[in-house]
């Protein structure tokens, strides 16, 4: 009887969803007047189906999608959209695990309750709706250390231009064109942005931080709108925060290489242990079979 209702519940709610997802839903404005002013992807987009972003927004994975995974997916270039739908496919593919292991089990003779595979169930679809947030934030992160060198380089360029006489804007728009890359990119767009809207380079530059979360070239960006005009002080200031990102860089990949370092330490514990325990256990056996 239970088994019924359970089974009956589960059809219910599957059609529930279902219905949902195939009816459009309405958009909020705000994202909508949002997504006119936002860039384009940095990476090209591939097809999502539509009935399975509808149905990860009848599940409610649009609600994963917080603030900062919205500024890593700008970094990264990937649509709301197309990270809702790994979002639910990587929850599927884990809520399977839940029947296989049932399986397994029934194998060996034994029949859990069933309290044991639902929980497994939506145990298993929950952390493999959020794994694509964890891969999303370590990419991120290796995105934004990318950003961070290619600004080191791009404050070098504008202070060479200061220092042979140019302009701040002009020294800014032919720093930005001579890099290439999607860092040098981003950084033509933002000026050309500022530009347009009549704003200073640094405001342009402020916004694509808050854009990125890049913390260094917001500030920047802030340091940087004290010292005005004055060409002087904008290439010290330029120059410090140059050598400031360099050594920041330095650090940061000393910690990938430690990191690394640790991991490759595992394999040999694990190793290790493995021997420690194959020669060990006959004589642990012998004493176990003598008591």
């Amino acid at each position: 009887m239970i088994l019924i209702l359970l089974a009956g519940a589960g059809i219910g709610a599957g059609v529930l969803v279902l219905a949902r997802s195939l009816i459009p839903a309405r958009p909020d404005l705000a994202d909508a007047l949002g997504r006119l002013n936002r860039p384009q992807p940095l990476l090209p987009q591939p097809g999502t189906n539509p009935i399975v972003v509808n149905l990860a927004g009848a599940l409610g994975l649009d609600r994963l999608i917080t603030n900062q995974v919205a500024t890593d997916l700008r970094l990264i270039g990937r649509t709301r959209e197309s990270h809702m739908a790994r979002c639910f496919l990587a929850g599927l593919e884990s809520a399977l695990l839940a029947p296989a292991v049932v399986a397994v089990l029934a194998l060996t003779d034994y029949v859990p309750p069933i309290q044991i595979p639902v929980v497994l169930l939506i145990g298993a679809g929950l952390a493999g709706a959020l794994l694509p947030n964890l891969v999303l934030r370590s990419e991120a992160s290796a995105r934004r250390r990318s950003f961070n060198h290619a600004l080191s380089a791009f404050l070098d360029l504008v202070a060479v231009n200061l220092a042979a006489g140019r302009g701040v804007e002009g020294a800014l728009d032919t720093a930005a064109g001579t890099g290439h890359g999607w860092a040098f990119g981003e950084i033509r767009q933002a000026l050309y942005r500022a530009k347009v809207m009549g704003e200073t380079p640094w405001t342009g530059l402020d916004r694509l931080g808050e854009e990125l979360g890049a913390t260094d070239l917001r500030e920047l960006a802030a340091s940087v709108s004290l010292a005005g005009d004055n060409g002087a002080k904008v290439r010290t200031s330029l120059a410090a925060r140059a050598q400031a990102l360099r050594v920041k860089g330095l650090a940061d990949v000393e910690e990938v290489a430690q990191a690394a370092t640790e991991r490759m330490s595992l394999p040999v514990i694990l190793l290790l242990c493995g021997f420690v325990l194959f020669i060990g256990y006959p004589a642990i056996a012998r004493v176990l079979n003598g008591i």
